[in-house]
């Protein structure tokens, strides 16, 4: 019953059947009550690149990981395709050019956190007006923008993928990885029909991943980049 409270206190775990869909998992955390963090590096400046040596450099600083998840596209170095910010330190720029893949798709956006809680914006709105962001991601296409799916979306599209993706709900930021393949559209409607967001962003395709101590999951399918997660 400790580990429980204590894993509760955390952060709040919703698992596919309180959601009303067997596709998803989906977690949420309370930036008004629990910290976030945005990891890339280790202490010697290379790519963490995984959830084993993210939970162990945490734990070396006396910090157990609860929560991660991948944050973000990026290249075949590790490093962001797009804006990357840690604690308040700008470590690569917005990323507004045109090109091809996902990431690209118009309009891709940003997930931040700054003193006003949690926002998904367009990458074109960023910054948000009157927050300095303590960690900001880009990636794309956005899912939703002001409770609009995105206009590329198809509905009868036949590609379907693992995916992962963030939303937001007043100080919380809503995570979603699909646990089966689904389409964007399929993905976006989760979001807003089932979790009533108004702003969510898609954050990754193949190398969609998610560590838990409380669902006791620790998916390790590719490398990773930019890592989002909760330590206590």
């Amino acid at each position: 019953m400790k580990k429980l409270l204590a894993m509760c206190a955390l952060y709040w775990v919703c698992q596919s059947g309180m959601a009303q869909d067997a596709r998803f998992t989906v977690v949420t955390v309370d930036t008004a009550h629990q910290r976030l963090d945005l990891f890339l590096d280790d202490a010697a400046g290379k790519p963490l690149n995984s959830f084993a040596r993210l939970a162990a450099m945490l734990q070396a600083r006396g910090q157990r990981l609860g929560f991660a998840v991948n944050a973000g596209m990026f290249h075949a170095d590790y490093r962001p395709v797009g804006l990357l910010v840690q604690d308040g330190k700008q470590v690569a720029p917005l990323n507004l050019a045109d090109g091809e893949g996902n990431f690209f798709l118009k309009p891709n956006g940003v997930f931040l956190v700054s003193e006003q809680g949690p926002q998904v914006l367009a990458a074109s709105e960023y910054p948000a007006p009157g927050a300095s962001a303590r960690l900001a991601t880009q990636s794309g296409p956005l899912l939703l923008h002001h409770g609009a799916i995105h206009p590329g979306f198809n509905p009868a599209s036949a590609s379907r993928y693992i995916r992962n993706g963030v939303g937001v709900v007043g100080s919380k930021a809503i995570f979603v990885v699909s646990n089966h393949p689904v389409t964007f559209y399929e993905f976006a409607v989760f979001f807003r029909d089932n979790l009533h967001c108004q702003d969510a962003l898609y954050l990754d395709g193949a190398v969609s991943s998610l560590y838990s101590t409380a669902l006791d999951r620790n998916d390790a399918r590719a490398k990773l980049g930019p890592m989002l997660g909760v330590a206590d």
